[in-house]
């Protein structure tokens, strides 16, 4: 079978002996003779899969137990409701910075729940840059961001220092590079991009700032009867943990995030080195705020896209073409991408240039 070069923006890639070992769990697990899909989620076995689930985010993350960490489903499209549910009161006011998509679907379900105030905003060019030098209330009860923009392929490179609970969106560059984790109070993130595959989300957040929002709580909307019960106050979604924690040991166990982060900027710059030199190719976002998960970028003359698409399809690249809010190429580079993939796609757009230059 040819290798395929994987680009898509979500679910995205894996490492391919993550899959191989949840490819053998799905028929004998734990040496059990039976499969992980048929297994209880009380069982013990079962139980030391969530436990190195959680305990991997901490470990990656370079936090201690002053942290609660939750698998839960929903994606993170729930969590733009759960947010507010759990952090805004309800006499109090939520801060967000509007970045693209996601941030704003963030913030329409945080009005549904309370006051939310925009506090800045790049939809005046498309998102096409990240908000910069804007002013953060003192008295909100959280700043909500999005560290990674995957349509419009801007990415923060800094992240505001405030006083208030720092929230933040990192669905699809969370363990892509080293931060300060202890400056956020809650980072949540769908775990399809880089961390494992669709069905699970997880949500790590800082003790002490839950249960002071003032309303009484549905149970399956509070963190706190989440993180009481273990991740699984109802059944958890089994294997989307399970395959979670494999690619989670897989980043540690080869480095950690210093080691992919590393690699992730090799495979950015030698994309965004030739999108900028080749004279078939234009990128779409401010330079300074370019994402290294997502590259977006046009032809220049958009009537060769057919027979762009056709030298892509022979070189076995996959899912390079641009959401359809934007259109044109998106290359999503996550974290199990190699280089050697970038290389390729790379190649096809020299010989692209040099065959309709």
């Amino acid at each position: 079978m040819s290798k395929i070069h994987n680009f898509s923006a979500g679910p995205g890639i894996l490492p391919l002996e993550v899959l191989q070992q949840a490819s053998a769990a799905c028929l004998n697990f734990d040496n059990l003779n039976l499969s992980l899909l048929e297994i209880s989620h009380r069982s013990k076995n079962y139980e030391a899969v969530i436990d190195e689930a959680h305990q991997l985010i901490k470990d990656l993350f370079e936090v201690g137990d002053d942290y609660d960490v939750m698998y839960l489903g929903g994606g993170a499209s729930l969590q733009f409701a759960m947010v507010p549910y759990n952090l805004l009161r309800e006499s109090g006011t939520a801060a967000y910075v509007n970045t693209g998509v996601w941030a704003s679907k963030a913030i329409k379900e945080a009005k549904i729940i309370g006051n939310t105030n925009v506090i800045a905003s790049s939809e005046d060019k498309n998102f096409n840059y990240i908000p910069k030098g804007y002013e953060i209330p003192k008295d909100a009860d959280y700043l909500h961001i999005t560290s990674n923009n995957t349509i419009y392929g801007t990415q923060l490179k800094e992240f505001p220092k405030c006083d208030i609970p720092l929230v933040c969106d990192m669905s699809s560059d969370i363990f892509s590079r080293k931060i300060n984790a202890k400056d956020f109070s809650l980072i949540y993130a769908g775990a399809q991009k880089n961390i494992g595959p669709a069905g699970s989300t997880m949500v790590m957040v800082k003790k002490g700032i839950l249960g002071k929002t003032g309303r009484k709580m549905l149970s399956m909307l509070d963190y706190q009867v989440h993180i009481k019960g273990g991740s699984m106050y109802n059944t958890p979604p089994v294997f989307p943990i399970y395959v979670t924690m494999l690619t989670l040991r897989w980043l540690k166990q080869h480095g950690g995030v210093s080691w992919i982060e590393a690699i992730n900027q090799q495979k950015a710059d030698l994309l965004y080195n030739e999108i900028d030199r080749n004279t078939q190719f234009v990128g779409t976002t401010a330079v300074e705020d370019r994402s290294n998960m997502n590259a977006c970028f046009l032809l220049n003359k958009v009537e060769l896209e057919p027979e762009f698409d056709k030298l892509v399809k022979e070189a076995n690249i996959s899912g390079i073409r641009g959401h359809r809010d934007v259109g044109g190429y998106r290359a999503s580079m996550y974290n199990a991408l190699p280089l050697e993939s970038v290389q390729v796609l790379v190649d096809v757009m020299k010989h692209f240039e040099s065959k309709f230059a």
